[in-house]
């Protein structure tokens, strides 16, 4: 069994705004990112961009066919500050980040990563839960990984929905834990989930 941690649209442009809001997200997914370089979990980075022109934005897309149209388009970019990792997160050498074109962290190479990490159990954290979070918990769920989301290690715009998903949706599919809880869990032997 190897795990991997998914810490997921940790951006400037997205991130940032909990962080200006006094969310503790970003604390919460240094500590866990500390953990799993402590513990040599496999650490992967997924954040959002788009190619020049946005390409991959189809006009029928309600989430992302506006955007070739909007002012802030360039906003989006794959070189667009907005779109880099937070310096607070910063990859290591040798620490893949995966570029996805939609919510979901598998719109991207990620499965092709995962495989080669020989990967069976991810360690999911991101803004949005109910965006990037719900969609890879989804899909990492229907491919038979084994899932942990770390809850504090996630954040929404709207906190009903972030508890609504973590006491009720997840828990379905994935164990839903603090990074505390999980990081004990690192000294206790399991890596994996929970």
């Amino acid at each position: 069994m190897t795990t991997a941690l998914l810490l997921m649209d940790f951006q400037n442009g997205i991130a940032g705004h909990y962080a200006e809001g006094g969310s503790d997200v970003l604390v919460h997914a240094q500590r866990a990112l500390a953990a799993a370089r402590a513990a040599g979990i496999p650490v992967v980075f997924v954040r959002v961009a788009f190619r020049e022109g946005f390409p991959e934005a189809a006009a029928r897309n309600k989430a992302f066919g506006a955007i070739r149209q909007s002012p802030t388009a360039p906003y989006m970019g794959e070189d667009a500050e907005a779109t880099q990792i937070v310096a607070a997160l910063a990859p290591l050498p040798g620490e893949p980040v995966v570029i996805k074109r939609r919510y979901g962290a598998f719109a991207s190479d990620l499965d092709v990563l995962l495989r080669g990490f020989d990967a069976t159990d991810l360690v999911l954290a991101g803004v949005s839960t109910s965006g990037v979070v719900l969609s890879t918990v989804r899909h990492a769920a229907d491919h038979d990984f084994g899932l942990t989301v770390l809850s504090d290690a996630c954040a929404d715009q709207d906190p009903e929905v972030h508890r609504v998903l973590l006491e009720k949706v997840f828990p379905r599919q994935a164990d839903v834990v603090t990074v505390d809880e999980w990081v004990s869990g690192l000294s206790g032997g399991d890596a994996g989930r929970g």
